[in-house]
């Protein structure tokens, strides 16, 4: 290590970064892994999706009917009980203090549960009784954080919370530890179930999807794939026996639903599956993530661990003309080969293992960034638990063993006879060279497949930031709650639009990004010989006259909601609605809403498609309803207003002064609709800042090979440099002669890193139902970039080499 301190320093570099990489991955790894599994007999709740096509329009999601568990325990007796949640929505709790102040807070984490919750989920409690803390109506159990936010340091137990606007006791009887950041359920307070009407009220109906349903399988069949094939298999004929009546009801037999296509099919989903495995599944309550991205991280922590390898290997067999007379001479005086192999294992180890210290103390002061980064809450000392700290030691082995193999078996394979003669060291420089350059090529082939794809996904974002939208979401700030103005409602938002700062504001009972009430609507053909479908699953939103002129939807046809007309009985559809069931001349067309007793609507108007999801999904069949309609009830609702350009921090203060003047005992909450729609691609931004970092310290690691090899080959070139000067070479000719050889390898490099980048992004991009097209200026500039990388590195020695006085290099033997 002293006598060769340059690349002993590069070594311990390479290895301390990769290693670094890896255990920073494998943490996230970890913790991505082992969501819900603390809970006791996780392996055992699944959670109960329904999977469903209504006209045609596809859905999966964890809404299921409030009877799915009571009919599942009933029916099959391989389920061995049921619990549900419902939530209620933003709800205002008021808490008097010890000076009879009255202090209110607006919570969005309330969920509404079977008395048997904490039963199935074995969240830990400070104190109460999971049995009997949900069995009274208006009971309340809260978390730590809550008992703290109301109570302070006395005990919670017994007091009130006033929910709601009417202020509703609640009396609190549990206080929950903290839910752990690995649970995918995350809540605030636990109500029961039978203090919230609305799921009563539609208890029997088996088309009201505002329940989430987990079930607790018994032990015979909890892991076994096969037999919970089988009982899926049985759900079929259970609900359409049960939704027979619920169906009529709506004005749509079972039979003739299917018949016609319709699907209404229940699936069980595995609870320690659903953070990584819900792609695709619509999931109110769950933090989700996806498997993927768990896999991508594993294949950059195993490049990066080999380019690190890669490097060490590279400088070994660089340095072989210097150690193979060592060789000799110690086989001469009797070693065998091996002893030399472990003697270059050991070292080959000790550096491993020096790397691995490092690399934990980079892990232990850069975490906390690191968590900022990526959202989490990882921590150190969960290297000793589950046997991290044995794959780290493995790692360390495995890392010296990869790094020395090729070192120890090349260097020990010299004759001793020809080593002496300096003979053997020429022959095996032709195979040396072949391999050195396959590895510079193969480090800098991960490289450049690292540089694409960190180019494609940022494109990616950039695209769902900038794509047309069908709306205009800048300057749009949305205040939430405001169902809580009751009849000022309107009388608020008029007071919005004389403010000077706003341009137009609108009531809708959702916004964009937000929660959208989707139901089946029956289409009524206008002709004998028009064949429309049976019915069609529309999402919605009800709004007022101002919600299209304030979000900038553009009419296509028709006219937009007025007061001077009674729009009751109206509606607006959306292109991919009216494609969806078949007009060709659809204003003036009708449609019935079967659950909200047969009400009738008259399409008025058509709007050009826009977007309410992420770009992942495509613009599904949409439908405007009027406020004065009544159709269903959301609950909440929202108003958005669009401020003037610059008047941002004004508009806000007047808003918050006018919102205290209407509703003093109700927090003002608001948000901008640009950032919800940002807040869809959280976890992509974060997986692209993360790539980027592992991007750059990949290409970081191979520069280091790279910036070694380049001093070798000056070294070893040293004479002939200087004969070429002497001889009248330039500067210039002798960097280009010495940089050459390394641009040729890079270039190879690109070369098969363009399919193999096009093949990965190709599949990543999938996932969008609106993507950008893989451009060929991408893997110009990720070419380009390499090279440029490359030219850097070696051209600090080349240029080192070429100046120096050809008369030194001359004279030393």
């Amino acid at each position: 290590m002293l006598s060769r301190k340059a690349n002993s320093f590069i070594n311990i570099a390479g290895l301390s970064i990769g290693i670094a990489c890896v255990i920073f991955i494998v943490l996230y790894v970890q913790d991505e892994l082992s969501y819900d599994k603390f809970l006791k007999d996780a392996d055992r709740i699944y959670q109960v999706n329904l999977n469903g096509n209504i006209g045609g329009q596809e859905f999966l999601g964890g809404g299921t009917p409030p009877p799915t568990g009571a009919a599942l325990v009933n029916e099959f007796p391989e389920i061995e009980t049921y619990t549900r949640i419902y939530q209620p929505g933003n709800t205002v709790v008021r808490h008097k203090g010890n000076n009879s102040a009255e202090n209110y807070f607006s919570e969005k984490n309330i969920w509404a549960v079977d008395s048997n919750f904490l039963q199935v989920f074995s969240y830990k409690l400070k104190d109460g009784n999971a049995t009997t803390c949900l069995q009274k109506i208006n009971s309340v159990v809260i978390t730590e954080n809550m008992a703290t936010k109301y109570f302070g340091n006395s005990s919670p137990i017994g007091k009130i919370l006033l929910f709601g606007d009417d202020k509703i006791p609640f009396t609190v009887t549990a206080v929950l530890y903290n839910l752990p950041s690995q649970s995918s359920l995350q809540f605030d307070m636990l109500a029961p179930i039978a203090s919230y009407p609305a799921v009563k009220r539609f208890s029997w109906s088996w088309v009201w999807l505002q329940v989430i349903t987990y079930v607790k399988l018994r032990d015979n069949i909890a892991n076994d794939d096969a037999a919970i094939k089988n009982l899926e298999a049985k759900f079929p004929s259970m609900v359409k026996v049960q939704a027979a009546s619920a169906f009529e009801t709506i004005g749509q037999p079972f039979d003739e639903f299917l018949k016609n296509g319709g699907r209404w099919d229940l699936e069980l989903q595995r609870l320690t599956n659903i953070h990584l495995y819900s792609a695709g599944v619509g999931s109110r309550l769950n933090t989700l993530s996806d498997i993927k991205y768990v896999y991508i991280f594993l294949i950059i922590a195993l490049f990066i661990i080999i380019l690190a390898c890669v490097n060490f290997m590279n400088l070994s067999t660089a340095q072989s003309t210097k150690r193979a007379k060592e060789v000799g001479i110690r086989k001469v005086l009797g070693s065998v080969k091996q002893q030399l192999v472990k003697q270059f294992l050991t070292e080959a180890m000790l550096y491993s293992f020096i790397s691995t210290i490092i690399a934990l103390a980079m892990v232990m002061l850069l975490l906390q960034p690191f968590n900022q980064l990526i959202g989490r809450s990882l921590s150190f000392s969960s290297l000793f638990t589950n046997y991290i700290w044995l794959f780290i030691l493995a790692l360390a082995i495995i890392t010296g063993l990869l790094a020395g193999s090729y070192p120890a078996f090349y260097l020990t394979s010299f004759k001793p006879v020809l080593v002496l003669k300096g003979i053997a060291t020429v022959k095996t420089s032709i195979g040396s060279l072949f391999i050195r350059n396959g590895l510079v090529i193969f480090q800098f082939t991960i490289s450049t497949i690292l540089i694409i794809c960190t180019v494609i996904v940022f494109k990616q974002l950039q695209y769902t930031q900038t794509k047309d939208l069908g709306l205009n979401k800048e300057n749009v700030l949305v205040i939430a709650n405001t169902n809580r103005l009751g009849n000022s409602e309107k009388t608020f938002r008029d007071e919005l639009l004389k403010t000077h700062e706003i341009a137009d504001a609108a009531i809708s009972t959702s916004i964009p990004t937000g929660y959208e009430f989707t139901d089946g609507y029956v289409p009524e053909p206008s002709g004998k010989k028009e064949r429309l479908p049976k019915n069609i699953s529309l999402t919605s939103f009800i709004v007022d006259e101002n919600f299209i002129p304030t979000l900038q939807i553009k009419m296509l046809e028709g006219r937009n909601f007025s007061r001077e007309f009674s729009d009751s009985a109206s509606v607006i559809l959306n292109e991919a609605a009216v494609k969806q069931i078949g007009w060709k001349e659809p204003l003036g067309q009708y449609m019935q809403y079967p659950g909200g007793d047969n009400q009738r609507f008259r399409v008025i108007g058509i709007v050009k498609d826009f977007n309410i999801e992420s770009l992942r999904s495509t613009v599904v069949p949409f439908a405007l309803f009027h406020t004065s309609s009544k159709t269903y009830d959301m609950g909440n609702s929202y108003i958005s207003a669009r401020v003037k350009a610059g008047k941002i921090n004004a508009a806000i203060n007047k808003l918050q002064k006018q919102w205290k003047s209407f509703a003093p005992d109700t927090p003002f909450e608001y948000s901008f609709l640009d950032e919800e729609f940002g807040a869809l691609y959280r976890s992509e931004q974060r997986m692209s800042v993360v790539f980027s970092l592992f991007t750059a310290l990949s290409i970081f690691v191979a520069c280091l090979g790279l910036f070694g090899l380049a001093a070798y080959t000056a070294e070893r070139r040293r004479k002939e440099i200087g004969i070429r000067k002497v001889l009248g070479a330039s500067v210039q000719s002798v960097v280009a002669m010495l940089s050459g050889e390394f641009v040729k390898m890079v270039l190879i490099a690109t070369l098969i890193a363009f399919p193999v980048a096009w093949w990965a992004m190709t599949k990543w991009l999938e996932d969008f139902a609106y993507r950008i097209n893989i451009s060929w200026w991408m893997f110009v500039i990720a070419g380009i970039t390499a090279v440029v990388i490359a030219l850097i590195t070696v051209s600090f020695q080349a240029i080192k080499a070429a100046v120096a006085n050809p008369v030194k290099s001359l004279r030393t033997e």
